[in-house]
């Protein structure tokens, strides 16, 4: 194994011997070769990818930024609206990865060159900065100088900056620990070093209001620092760093994460966890694991995704998750993954290898088209709706940035091994392990899932004694998970929980052959609604029902074109599942002659869904689908169908009239929305987002056919004695004041439009403004809709 390779084990390990050793250690990338499978093919599919990107197009911001001509124009999307370079720092990450996962020389040119060119950026800012973030230079003097203006997307009217920085800081970190390029730790340290200068004489107050805007997880990277360099003072900025808003609830084991924006909060969390490995407050790693425990256990669909719309839901509510276009976000699962991964090591226990292998398969695996290529921002559980696929050229999301990342890495956590006297196997994928330093080779030969068993082939330069301990899902039942050595039962130990331990004297040539029958369960939405998704062993099972009106479906470079736009599809005319048993797994069939793939026909109470087919939900991609399923008994059938109907026939009435839309408070909506404001704040009421203000707030809605007929305006009952105007492109449209609802918590106005909108040389954006009265407030303000 090379030099380059050992640093990540090396540089992570605790600071100054202040924290506890690591229980467990990974594999580095370069140790483990995927062999031919799913895992195989995504990793080849997003190499492509990869490589299809222009590397001076992505580096254009950041030469911008430095005062150096660009060799190329910036790609648009994301990339040139707000957010210039993050993939930038993406796209460093990815080519680390995949260059240690595959040993690929034109990847390792292509990390090569992009370093040079950043640090030629780096070298011209002249104070060790580098981003791409348009105009940073006078935006950071304004910070440096205590002149802080932050809010949940924002700072100092720039698109979350230091969330696009946290991407070039986590790109340098992993171009030198995984990738191996020596000249990314010296940019690493001067860019920490400006950081450090940058909030310097900033009080620990200001820090956490700056914090309040999206700030990826920078608190990990500083600790990161801390231990490749052994200076304590990048611990101490990583500590400041850490927003005490989100941790404080979490020591004390609240979950006040409802509503919140959801991927803003994990890199947090793993960010806890690292400045508590790298010797920080150890019980920050408690908040950590109440907030992995809280969200898989609590917020996670059968996937392993969670979130609608980017923000938790309630807990005891997951009606909107099953309504929504914009299910569980890939970012979200990717960041979930990198905090099971540091849990577990931590603490060897298998609860957080079930949830990896079960996001990995279901989520991570799903959310790259196999042979197109492209990546996936949402995934809807609505039923009968599907996903969005972006195009290399074209889409620059967050989810590209870390889609281009997730499939370079399922090697990562195959394999670990607890010094040198235990290996263990973690995950059942067709792999070889060079374990250079005991002289080991290992071969899992397997076509799991296809097949319920796995082969370990061992090469060994000279007999040794050790355990291999091999992981026991949590959905294989006790007693039935089976290993044979060169084909003789063999009886393992239990004593490390979650595993199966055979110790033995090994030679070269020895065969572990383990057994791994699998079963169909059903498994309900965390409310314990009525609604039933299929797993069968880690294999979330789903079916196609519909290839029809898959609008977008390789999205362009419009800002919402990672949205599924299609047209709804009531989900009263979506499958039902009819069941007599309290079990009703019982009724999912395997089909003769096909793996892996069930029937629910005596479930199924539609003629015209009765003979669709279940199979693993990764390998439907173009089509619409059933993941969960409305489920009830006979009697109750007559009374779920009206319920189901109304409840989804308002819904999509209100969508079918909708032109644009925006969710005041929501970061990505108001983002799309071109939101500006004076005096203006957010808050959640009910589980619903809101923004007023005693100034003002606007949006620029889009009105491409002139056919908006009113704005409807949505509030909340509780509201009164607020008196605002609305004004849309700068003309008054009504005078607004707020008396209360007694009937409802939230009620909904429509404001007519003047007819000059309508005119064929009228505007298609339209601005629509909430100006408060003098000495009162705008709003609060729930929904803001264009209507036909």
């Amino acid at each position: 194994m090379t030099h380059r390779f050992l640093l990540l084990s090396a540089c992570l390990l605790p600071l100054l011997g202040h924290g506890q050793s690591t229980a467990l250690e990974s594999f580095p990338l370069s140790a483990v070769q995927l062999l031919d499978s799913p895992f195989q093919q995504a990793q080849q599919t997003d190499k492509a990818y990869i490589l299809a990107l222009d590397p001076n197009r992505l580096l254009a911001p950041y030469q911008t930024e430095a005062g150096i001509q660009p060799k190329a124009e910036r790609y648009g999307n994301w990339e040139n609206t707000g957010l210039d370079g993050h993939i930038g720092g993406h796209y460093l990450s990815a080519l680390a990865l995949m260059y240690a996962a595959t040993g690929d020389a034109q990847v390792q040119q292509r990390l090569t060159y992009m370093m040079d060119e950043l640090d030629r950026c780096q070298q011209k800012n002249g104070n060790g900065y580098l981003g791409g973030v348009p105009g940073g230079k006078a935006m950071w003097q304004q910070v440096k100088a205590g002149n802080i203006k932050a809010n949940s997307f924002g700072l100092n009217d720039k698109w979350v900056p230091l969330y696009n920085l946290h991407k070039t800081y986590a790109g340098l970190r992993d171009a030198y620990l995984i990738g191996g390029n020596a000249k990314a730790k010296d940019m690493l340290i001067k860019l920490t070093d400006w950081c450090l200068d940058l909030t310097a004489n900033l009080t620990d107050a200001q820090i956490q209001d700056m914090l309040r805007s999206e700030h990826g997880g920078l608190n990990e990277v500083f600790a990161d620092v801390a231990s490749i360099t052994g200076d304590a003072k990048y611990l101490k900025l990583a500590q400041r760093f850490s927003h005490q808003a989100v941790l404080e609830p979490l020591l004390a084991s609240q979950d006040v994460l409802s509503g919140m924006h959801a991927n803003t909060q994990i890199p947090k969390v793993i960010g806890f966890e690292r400045v508590a490995e790298a010797g920080g407050n150890p019980t920050w790693s408690n908040a950590a694991t109440f907030f992995w425990k809280t969200v898989v256990e609590n917020r996670t669909v059968s996937i392993g995704g969670n979130s609608v719309s980017e923000h938790f839901n309630p807990v005891d509510n997951f009606s909107s998750m099953l309504e929504s276009t914009e299910g569980p976000e890939t970012c979200n699962t990717y960041n979930m993954l990198k905090l099971s991964k540091q849990l577990y090591l931590r603490s060897a226990s298998t609860r957080y290898l079930d949830y990896y292998e079960r996001a990995m398969y279901n989520h991570i695996l799903s959310t790259q088209h196999p042979e197109k290529g492209g990546f996936v921002y949402f995934t809807p559980m609505r039923p009968r709706h599907y996903r969005v696929y972006s195009q290399p050229q074209e889409s620059f999301w967050c989810c590209v940035g870390s889609g281009l990342e997730n499939h370079g890495k399922y090697g990562e956590l195959v394999y670990a091994h607890r010094n040198t006297n235990e290996l263990l196997v973690n995950l059942f994928l067709p792999s070889r392990l060079a374990w250079a330093e005991q002289g080991l080779t290992l071969t899992q030969q397997t076509k799991f899932p296809f097949e319920e068993r796995s082969q370990l082939q061992l090469q060994l330069k000279k007999p040794r004694t050790f355990a291999l301990s091999i992981r026991q899902p949590s959905w294989v039942p006790a007693g039935q998970l089976t290993i044979q050595v060169n084909g003789k039962a063999v009886t393992p130990t239990t004593a490390e929980p979650g595993y199966a331990t055979v110790t033995r004297k090994w030679r070269s040539g020895d065969v572990v052959t383990v057994a791994l029958p699998m079963h169909t369960t059903a498994e309900y939405m965390p409310d314990h609604s009525p609604w039933v998704s299929f797993v069968h062993g880690p294999l979330v099972l789903a079916a196609v029902t519909d290839t029809t009106d898959l609008a977008g479906l390789h999205a362009d470079s419009k800002r919402m074109a990672h949205v599924a736009s299609g047209p709804l599809y009531p989900v009263e005319d979506a499958p039902l599942l009819v069941s007599t048993s309290p079990n009703v797994a019982e009724g999912i069939k395997p089909v003769a002659g096909k793996s892996l793939t069930f029937s629910a026909a005596g479930l199924i109470n539609s003629d015209k869904y009765r003979n669709v087919q279940l199979v693993p939900f990764y390998q439907i991609q173009d089509a619409r689908y059933m993941v969960y399923w409305p489920v009830t008994t006979p009697e109750g059938l007559a009374a779920r169908k009206e319920e189901i109907r109304r409840r989804d026939a308002e819904k999509r009435a209100l969508e079918a009239r909708t032109i644009d839309q925006v969710t005041p408070g929501e970061q990505q909506p108001e983002s799309d929305h071109n939101f500006q404001s004076d005096r203006s704040e957010t808050g959640i009421h009910s589980n619903r987002h809101w923004r007023h203000a005693t100034g003002w707030f606007s949006y620029q809605l889009r009105n491409p056919n002139r056919a908006a007929r009113a704005l409807r305006v949505t509030y909340s009952g509780g509201d009164r004695n607020r008196q605002f105007t609305i004004l849309v492109n700068g003309a008054p449209l009504t005078q607004v004041t707020l008396t209360g609802n007694q009937k409802s918590d939230f009620y909904d106005v429509e404001y007519a439009l003047p007819e000059s909108l309508r005119r064929a040389n009228a505007p298609t954006t339209l601005t629509v403004k909430f100006e408060a009265a003098a000495g009162s407030t705008a709003g609060g303000v729930y929904d803001v809709r264009l209507l036909k």
